[in-house]
């Protein structure tokens, strides 16, 4: 699932193709649970309107519209946000890829997984929504309009203070990891990104939060915001579906010390890396390097 990394590098991108830019015509798919705002809402309500700001909450984006409305968007666990020339093998399905040439693999054409299609009336390069599991999620906002994902949400993560994660522990008898994930105290820390910082602050998962000290959280801090800066700078994670709007993989995935390597030797010690569950999520750590 694309995290905070993968979102703001999303963000990044996708903005030169949307801010400033009037749309002219929204096409959609049929409604289905990927749709909040269902899908003749949609195209009424983004037809004529210029996106003024992109901004990211977390792990969702939300685009600022000159009518004051605001649209929310989530990439859910595969959903793919990209441009007209974007071209990966990542932007279609294995059926459709065995079905072509190589050539061909990497010409994107809209598919039934395109949910939402965006153009624009400069004529320039559409923009696209895909997401193959309808995990994502768009919706638009009316003025004022509050949307229950947001308001939950706690500070961003790379904004976050060590004392604000410190205060958010207190009583709490839940695993840090499983606290990260909550996304109430910190917002965009995932999977891959909690297992990795809990790594670099030599802390098992498993920890329970209350137990945690203030050095325990400034070191937390520090660790996640290292990772995901850098995972930023390195395009993002592109495990399974992520690929940035330009089409490209991320190479984040490639520096991982306990993310998805169980069994494999510890970066650091070498001991092996192991594996448990916590709250119905897999969480992966190094016996030694974590206490």
């Amino acid at each position: 699932m694309p995290e905070l990394p993968e979102v703001e590098v999303t963000r990044r991108c996708i903005a030169p193709f949307l801010v400033g830019r009037r749309i002219a015509e929204v096409r959609t798919t049929s409604n289905s649970y990927f749709f909040l705002t269902r899908p003749e809402q949609l195209r009424r309500g983004l037809t004529g309107r210029t996106v003024v700001r992109l901004v990211r909450r977390g792990k969702y984006l939300v685009a600022e519209l000159d009518d004051h409305q605001r649209l929310l968007l989530h990439l859910g666990m595969t959903g793919q946000l990209f441009a007209d020339g974007a071209s990966s093998v990542r932007l279609m399905s294995a059926t459709a890829r065995a079905a072509l040439s190589p050539e061909e693999q990497m010409q994107f054409q809209p598919d039934r997984h395109t949910h939402v299609q965006i153009g624009f009336d400069d004529a320039g390069q559409r923009v696209f929504f895909r997401d193959v599991r309808k995990f994502g999620k768009i919706r638009l906002l009316k003025p004022d309009q509050s949307d229950p994902r947001l308001d939950k949400l706690g500070v961003d993560a790379l904004e976050a203070s060590s004392e604000h994660l410190y205060e958010g522990t207190r009583g709490r008898k839940l695993a840090i990891k499983t606290l990260l994930l909550s996304q109430s105290i910190v917002a965009g820390i995932g999977n891959i990104y909690a297992d990795e910082a809990l790594f670099g602050a030599g802390i098992r998962p498993s920890k329970r939060a209350g137990r945690l000290t203030r050095p325990d959280c400034q070191r937390i801090l520090e660790a996640a915001k290292a990772v995901m800066l850098r995972s930023i700078e390195m395009g993002g994670s592109s495990i399974s579906d992520f690929v940035a709007p330009d089409g490209s993989d991320g190479a984040y995935q490639d520096e991982r010390h306990v993310y998805a390597r169980t069994g494999e030797p510890c970066t650091v010690c070498d001991t092996p890396i192991k594996r448990s569950v916590l709250g119905a999520r897999a969480s992966h750590f190094c016996p030694s390097c974590q206490h």
